[in-house]
């Protein structure tokens, strides 16, 4: 299954098709969750280096942040290392140049391979 195909069937019933994610994703709900941002420039995806990215994808957040409250789950019993990557590659193709270089110098920064 091609990276578009993965991300449409495990991440745009949430973050959107056009990667535009809920609306008021800023604010908490009345359950305290966090609406699921957007993936495309608008968001803060690209704020995070890869690694960080990949775990997020993998594990979940409150895996990673503890006390953080969102309805996104950890993909890793639902999705292969690879395809994980995929997804990601997906979400950074649809980036402008100069937010892929700076989410890439992130990693950089960090001592980790983009």
């Amino acid at each position: 299954m091609g990276s578009r195909s993965l991300y449409a069937q495990h991440c745009a019933s949430c973050h959107g098709a056009a990667l535009e994610g809920q609306p008021n994703w800023r604010q908490r709900r009345p359950d305290g969750r966090l609406p699921a941002p957007p993936h495309d420039a608008s968001g803060h995806t690209w704020h995070h280096p890869d690694a960080q990215l990949f775990e997020l994808t993998k594990r979940g957040p409150a895996a990673l942040v503890p006390g953080y409250a969102s309805d996104m789950p950890g993909f890793g019993e639902v999705l292969g290392d690879g395809e994980i990557r995929a997804v990601l590659r997906f979400i950074k193709s649809t980036w402008p140049a100069e937010i892929r270089a700076r989410q890439e110098a992130l990693g950089a920064a960090r001592g980790r391979p983009p």
